[in-house]
């Protein structure tokens, strides 16, 4: 258990002060038994992780890619999804839920959780907190409900009673179905035969297919629905056996899946796996963006899932009560964690304590920093502030005084690996905070312009990762409040790279062309960097990189640019593209974004051919030059400039300075990335 500060309240969200949570013995228990094992024991258990890291190794060396293997199991989860309690706090645009409201929702175990609108549901008065506490879990099992589609009258099978078999197995009785329960534990099936369900056990004997099939007038079961947990195929196969022809089988739980087609063929077997809690379970657009799909074509969302449950719970037709093994205070917490693997009960529900501490800052470490000292403040705490900015600044030494991240979590838990003093989930006490006069600004994209923005109204220095800005309306409003007092520069890291400096010192000012390749990997559509909204797209969000980079070679800035990309209708989030770049010096400039590559192959390389000389950079860890006097090669490990960057800036802030890169050029690049996305709806070039 950690002390962490309470979430703000988000646009589209709700804050909740948590009375009441399940422990999901299951899920949890998994996640639990996974964080506990050793690394080879993880290895073992995550096999086809293991070809991703061997690809990362190829690509980006050993020590980086072991650095994200351990960042990335480093990372604290959250437990638990079955939240109750009261909202505390409403967020933009949110409409249906005030201050005051009883909700359920799919929040973590924690005193207070800031949860969207579509993952809560309005708790009906006949519902005590307790029994609340199952929506989330009971919404699992009518999903499969719901895929399995059973009739008045069919035979079901629950192949697994622990919680969510059983909240199953008693929806489908209320359903007026003929229920047959299966599980390998003696309580289990005592207490679904109280509920009226026809429950065996295998350990007694049975063989569980045959006695199905005889006792159906040997038809076999309508459906099976699967909500155990087993690595083996037994289940699976089993489930085939007892199913009628043309029957259904519906895997909520996790097995093994190595199926017979025989078994399937012969009765032509509907097999479907359950996803969570129903329709809008994983769709960024419907959970994070608010978007309801509308009634009339989708009935069942997991919104509406999880009022049917309270529903049904409030009718009488649902026991839950009955499942509930113990009520212990969260700060006895490990009464159920500590021996979670070898626990045998039902449902245990943590209790709250009235006098929840909703700060929004805690202190990590108690140092004490004053105004004139350079202390940094880091808004977001993702994978860019874990893995590169946090070790690069602690290598230097910076003065990091404080983290801010949306739900407090990661930050926290950054605080104490690098000595923070204080962790945020509220932005603007960084802001406000006078020992502090750097903030280093890493959030989503669409969050870079206004916190600069707010961050220079404060009178700070600032550091944002690229981009600047996603749209020329926030470009104009960071122009117009930047007066050049405090030092604003972007994460353009690479040429401060000991590869690109040198290749600077080798060319001068001279004419040149520069071609630049970024062999960058696909990356899921559904990933926020490819909404246009919020992360501007690839081209936007990662080109502007190399624009920088060319700019700072050819000491000129960009004036005109061209972008064709791949396909027939390419869209303005492509991420397979060439940019064409003409300078005000005559220098040119070439881009080549490229998603569809192999991962084999080196990730970035830099071409430079100049007044008969050429010089070529892989990957930020070998240059070599040909037809250059007193140079041939360089090589290092990988080092494409973040630490030197950091370091410049920190000295900067401390101790004045010319700027690390001229506004001017920021500017430029800024808008030339606009113009690339531009071009290309355009299909034209267009002139900065």
């Amino acid at each position: 258990m950690e002390e962490v500060p309470a979430p703000g309240v988000r646009g589209g969200c709700v804050v909740i002060k948590t009375t009441r949570s399940l422990v999901s013995a299951g899920t949890e228990r998994m996640l639990v038994e996974f964080g506990r094992a050793s690394l080879f024991q993880k290895v073992r258990s995550q096999p086809e992780r293991v070809k991703q890291v061997l690809g990362k190794i190829k690509t980006d060396g050993l020590r980086p890619a072991l650095e994200a293997v351990f960042n990335k199991l480093g990372q604290p989860l959250p437990l638990g999804y079955c939240n109750v309690g009261r909202v505390v706090a409403v967020g933009e645009g949110v409409t249906g839920f005030s201050v005051g409201d009883r909700v359920a929702s799919n929040g973590p175990h924690a005193e207070y959780v800031c949860v969207p609108v579509n993952l809560c549901a309005h708790v009906p008065d006949k519902v005590s907190d307790e029994e609340a506490a199952f929506t989330v879990v009971g919404a699992i099992g009518l999903q499969g409900i719901r895929l399995c589609d059973p009739q008045l009258g069919e035979t079901i099978v629950v192949y697994g009673l622990g919680l969510i078999g059983l909240i199953t197995a008693e929806l489908l009785v209320a359903n007026g179905c003929r229920v047959i329960g299966i599980d390998l534990d003696a309580n289990k099936v005592a207490i679904a035969k109280k509920k009226g369900i026809i429950a065996i056990n295998p350990a007694d004997g049975e063989d569980v297919a045959k006695w199905v099939i005889e006792n159906t007038d040997k038809i076999g079961a309508d459906g099976v629905i699967i909500t155990a947990s087993a690595k083996g195929d037994e289940i699976i196969a089993q489930a085939a056996k007892m199913c009628r022809k043309r029957g259904r089988i519906i895997l909520v739980g996790v097995v093994g899946l190595n199926i017979s087609r025989a078994d399937f063929y012969e009765k032509e077997l509907t097999f479907q796996v359950s996803c969570s809690y129903g329709p809008g379970r994983y769709d960024d657009s419907y959970e994070k963006g608010g978007i309801d799909y509308p009634l009339p074509y989708v009935r069942w969302t997991e919104q509406r899932n999880f009022t049917a449950v309270l529903q049904t719970i409030a009718s009488g037709k649902l026991d839950v009560a009955s499942l509930i093994t113990e009520q212990v205070p969260l700060n006895d917490y490990a009464r159920i964690y500590a021996d979670i693997s070898n626990r045998a009960s039902i449902a245990s529900i943590l209790e709250y304590p009235e006098d929840s501490n909703a700060s929004h800052t805690v202190v990590i470490n108690a140092w004490k920093f004053a105004p004139g000292n350079g202390g940094i403040g880091i808004i977001g705490a993702g994978n860019y502030t874990a893995m590169t900015m946090l070790p690069k600044l602690s290598e230097i030494g910076a003065p990091i005084y404080a983290i801010a991240s949306a739900t407090g979590v990661t930050g926290t838990a950054l605080a104490k690996k690098y000595k923070i003093d204080k962790s945020s989930s509220d932005y603007k006490s960084i802001l406000n905070d006078p020992a502090i006069e750097l903030v280093m600004i890493t959030t989503r994209h669409n969050e870079h312009a206004h916190m600069v923005v707010e961050t220079l109204k404060a009178g700070k220095h600032v550091f944002v990762e690229k981009p600047l800005a996603l749209n020329r309306q926030e470009l104009d409003e960071i122009i117009a409040v930047y007066d050049g007092s405090k030092t604003l520069t972007v994460g353009f890291n690479r040429r401060f790279s000991p590869h690109i400096q040198k290749v600077k010192q080798l060319v001068g000012d001279a004419q040149m062309n520069v071609i630049a390749t970024m062999n960058a990997g696909s990356i899921p559509p559904n990933v926020w960097v490819h909404d246009m909204k919020v992360g501007g797209g690839r081209i936007t969000g990662e080109t502007c990189h190399y624009m920088d980079l060319i700019t700072f070679l050819t000491g000129s800035r960009i004036k005109a640019v061209c972008m064709n990309a791949m396909g027939v209708n390419p869209g303005a989030n492509t991420d397979n593209a060439s940019i064409l770049l003409q300078y005000e010096n005559g220098s040119t400039g070439v881009i080549n974004y490229f998603a569809n590559g192999s991962k084999a192959y080196s990730k970035e390389r830099i071409e430079v051919y100049v007044q008969e000389r050429t010089i070529i950079t892989d990957n930020f860890q070998v240059t070599e030059g040909y037809g250059t006097k007193n140079f041939s090669r360089l090589k290092t490990k990988v080092d494409k400039g973040h630490k030197a960057q950091f370091k410049l800036l920190v000295d900067s802030v401390k101790n004045g300075g010319k700027a690390l890169i001229p506004f001017d050029e920021i500017v430029n690049t800024t808008l030339a990335g606009f113009a690339a996305v531009e071009s290309l709806i355009e299909k034209k070039w267009i002139n900065l």
